[in-house]
């Protein structure tokens, strides 16, 4: 591999800031000043320093974001500020993209990284990844409207949900519930609510999978995910 090449992927710059990095004589190959970004490494065997602090050659990071509303679920757009905004420098060398979407108005979980193969298995239909959504009513939600939204609804012609998972939460006079889908079609917990004849005022997604959102991460914060993390959604 090029070092530029190694040093751009590791998150230490773009291909701009790394190649004034490397005229700087910031980076030691081996204990020797290499200026020069083509020379060929092992990004395994040699030893990458800069200015004295080792390199270590990552070529995925796994970000966990509580997504607020009003941030867009998009590398980039004109009119928004999206999730990728939100990140420091280090992650968006990385080139990271959100795993799936959510809407502009919805807050929680979402998944940012570069690894396309992991992206997509979680989103793939065939793994059934579940995604659980925590959701404020505007009505209380019936035990009969409970059970049609759990046995599957006609959303378009060819779309039915599959089954899905509805908790009804007692302390807050039924108008707050868990549901778990595995879908994410486009707006589709709204229009499952709105299917039954009410309305979602506030909609936040919890868990995606095994993992799930830690109360202490705030909204707008981030952090990669830890290697118990990571063993959960390759499970």
């Amino acid at each position: 591999m090029r070092l530029d090449k190694f040093l751009a992927n590791s998150g230490i710059g773009t291909r701009k800031e790394v190649k004034a990095i490397l005229k700087s004589g910031k980076i030691k190959v081996n204990e020797k000043i290499v200026k020069d970004g083509k020379m060929q490494i092992d990004e395994i065997k040699d030893d990458i320093k800069m200015e004295g602090e080792k390199i270590t050659y990552k070529p995925f990071v796994y970000v966990m974001m509580n997504k607020p509303s009003g941030i867009i679920s998009a590398t980039e757009d004109g009119k928004h500020k999206t999730v990728v905004d939100l990140l420091c420098e280090k992650y968006k060398n990385y080139k990271v993209f959100p795993v799936g979407r959510l809407d502009i108005d919805t807050e929680g979980l979402i998944l940012l990284t570069n690894d396309g193969i992991l992206a997509h298995n979680l989103l793939s239909p065939k793994k059934h990844v579940d995604k659980k959504y925590y959701v404020e009513l505007k009505e209380p939600l019936t035990s009969e409207k409970k059970k049609i939204l759990e046995n599957g609804i006609k959303l378009e012609e060819n779309f039915v949900t599959k089954e899905a998972k509805v908790e009804i939460i007692e302390k807050t006079e039924l108008k707050s519930v868990f549901i778990t889908i595995s879908e994410g079609k486009f707006h589709q917990v709204k229009r499952m609510f709105k299917f039954i004849g009410n309305e979602v005022l506030y909609l936040k997604r919890v868990k995606m999978g095994k993992l799930l959102l830690p109360e202490k991460l705030k909204l707008g914060e981030y952090r990669e995910l830890t290697e118990e993390e990571m063993k959960l959604i390759l499970d």
